[in-house]
Formats: C-alpha cells, sequence, structure tokens
C-alpha cells in the first residue's frame, strides 16, 4: 500500500501496443523526478522540511512538485507558463502551492524569459527559497534509475527507447541507467519544430508547438551525446499518432506520447529485431478539444513517413528524422 498518492502516480505502466512495442505509460511522469530530487535534497540537508522550494514551469512539473511538498511538508512556489489550464490552477490552490502565472503571449520563448527572470527576482527577495532548475540541474535524472531497471528487467532483448527531449532528464536518464545493465541500448529522442535544443529553431509549425519535449532556450540537462536519433515531429503527425494509439491500442495519452509513438513505429520498421519503448509522458485529458475532438481529420499513420535528413537545414514538416550519433551539439 502507498504511502500517499504521489507514489502511485509516479509508477509507469508497461503496456505492449503492437509486435516489439512497448508503451512506458505515465499519469504524471514527472512526479518520479520531482519525489526523487526532494528526498535527495531533504537526505543531504540542502533542504530541510518547511522550507520553500521553487521553478518555473509550464505545467506538469508544477503538479510533480506540488505533489512532492505536499508529501514532505515543505512549500512550493510556482512561476508558471501562460499555458496553465483551469483546472491545474484549481489542484494548485488546493494542495497549497502558490501559482504565479505568466500573462498571456503568443511568444513561448518570451514566456520562457519572463518566467526565468520572475524566478530571478523571488530569489533576490527571499534567499531561504531553494530553486529546484528542473531543467539544470542533474538531480532530476535519479528518479527514472528505478524505472530504467524495470525496463531491464520486464523487455528482453536489444532495446531502444524512443521520448521526448524536453529537459533532458527522462529519456537521457533512462538510458544512461539502461546503458549501465545494456550497452546496446540505443536512444531516439523527439523534438518538436521551433525547438533550439537540436537546432530546429529556424522551422515554424502553423499549428501549435508540441509541449514539453521542446524548448526555445538552451537546457543544461540536455546531453546530446546520449541520442542516436532525433525525430522532428509537427503537430499534424503527433496528432494521427495520439490518436491511432487510442484507437488501435486505447492508451488515451497526450500528444508529445502521439509524436514519441509515431516515431517508435520508424524505429521498430528500420530495426525489427528490437524491442522499441516509448514514453508516455501524461495522460490525453489536456488534449481533448485540440486533439482528440479532431480525430476525424487524423491522417493514417502507415502513409506517413520521415522526411531524412543529413543536415539541420535541410528540416522539412510534418516529419524529419536524422542520424544524431551521440554528437556534441555544434
Amino acid at each position: 500500500m502507498d504511502d500517499h498518492i504521489a507514489d502511485a502516480i509516479g509508477r509507469p505502466d508497461l503496456v505492449r501496443a503492437g509486435d516489439g512495442l512497448v508503451c512506458l505509460r505515465f499519469e504524471t511522469m514527472k512526479v518520479v523526478s520531482a519525489l526523487a530530487a526532494v528526498e535527495h535534497l531533504l537526505g543531504t540537508g540542502v533542504v530541510r522540511r518547511g522550507d520553500t522550494l521553487l521553478d518555473s514551469s509550464s505545467g506538469i512539473y508544477a503538479y510533480a512538485l506540488a505533489l512532492a511538498c505536499h508529501r514532505h511538508g515543505l512549500r512550493c512556489h510556482i512561476v508558471g507558463s501562460t499555458t496553465v489550464d483551469e483546472t491545474l490552477r484549481v489542484q494548485l490552490a488546493v494542495l497549497g502551492a502558490r501559482l504565479e502565472q505568466m500573462p498571456p503571449s503568443a511568444d513561448l520563448k518570451l514566456d520562457q524569459s519572463r518566467r526565468v527572470r520572475r524566478v530571478r527576482e523571488i530569489l533576490r527577495d527571499n534567499p531561504g527559497y531553494h530553486w529546484m532548475r528542473q531543467y539544470h540541474d542533474d538531480v532530476h535524472y535519479l528518479g527514472y534509475r528505478e524505472v530504467a531497471h524495470r525496463i531491464a528487467g520486464e523487455v528482453d532483448g536489444p532495446v531502444t527507447v524512443v521520448g521526448g527531449v524536453g529537459s533532458g532528464a527522462s529519456s537521457g536518464a533512462l538510458a544512461t541507467y539502461l546503458r549501465d545493465r545494456l550497452p546496446s541500448v540505443e536512444l531516439a529522442g523527439v523534438q518538436p519544430f521551433g525547438s533550439v535544443t537540436f537546432g530546429s529553431e529556424h522551422v515554424a509549425d502553423p499549428e501549435i508547438i508540441i509541449a514539453g519535449i521542446g524548448s526555445s532556450i538552451p537546457f543544461g540537462n540536455v546531453r546530446h551525446r546520449l541520442y542516436d536519433t532525433i525525430h522532428w515531429i509537427g503537430f499534424e503527425a503527433a496528432l494521427a499518432g495520439s490518436v491511432h494509439l487510442l484507437r488501435e491500442h486505447a492508451v488515451f495519452a497526450g500528444l508529445s506520447t502521439g509524436a514519441a509513438y509515431l516515431a517508435a513505429r520508424w524505429e521498430r520498421r528500420l530495426r525489427p529485431d528490437r524491442t522499441v519503448v516509448f514514453v508516455a509522458a501524461d495522460t490525453g485529458h489536456r488534449y481533448v478539444g485540440t486533439v482528440f475532438a479532431r480525430h476525424a481529420e487524423a491522417r493514417p499513420v502507415a502513409g506517413l513517413a520521415p522526411h531524412a535528413v543529413t543536415a539541420r537545414d535541410e528540416l522539412a514538416l510534418p516529419w524529419s528524422r536524422m542520424a544524431w550519433n551521440r554528437a556534441s551539439f555544434p
């Protein structure tokens, strides 16, 4: 029996999603990361019960950190993106977390830079607060060690992991810990167009940027040399993947999962000898109106294929793939 709901929410499921495909399904993935980070900080004396933890978030991490603080008797202060919705705002309020939300903005780079600036102002006025720095502090890798060990124990043969890059912690940590036990593990990262992380900022998606898997500013937790392959996937293709995953396998997951599923199918097609594990970071509830209500217009995934590129100036919508070969970022 779990002592706190955060333990249950953070525990993922491994679900078969077709021949050679396994879905690593979380209800809210960053709970794993936030819990382990907070427990490490408490255990090492960096923070104590009653202290205030501060960070910037576009949504999911805010909920995860609020749960971790609730469990361990800490205060939580979030500088939230313009994208934080009413459901999350209400939950944060009831959990006792303080949310400062940025005003509406169509420019995500401006939204992120304003959040960071506000965090620095809060720290200046409250030097006793601890900034969690989810994008830059590798303490956020720790929570994925146990998840990686579970994958290694339940999945046979050579493995490829596919997941959104985002802050770098989830896919990077899974590959790092899996390679400790299975050196042949390969890692395919998924990016939206418009993200600076792997250099697609020059290509704009006419629909929406897939939240959480890219960035308009550099993240210190992204270790480019961990990645064998990068897929850049736009909204149209990700929508097709999300709808197909729900229709065929009854997995109701977010837009980044649809993108990862699409990439995973392609990696399995290229390497049928490998089991491909793709990350489903959250449920699909936030995307009912923007994605699943549009299921009738979703293209058949069988007709989708990535544009193979050898350089980032060749990137093209709706989907491009490049062998990264564990290179550093130029």
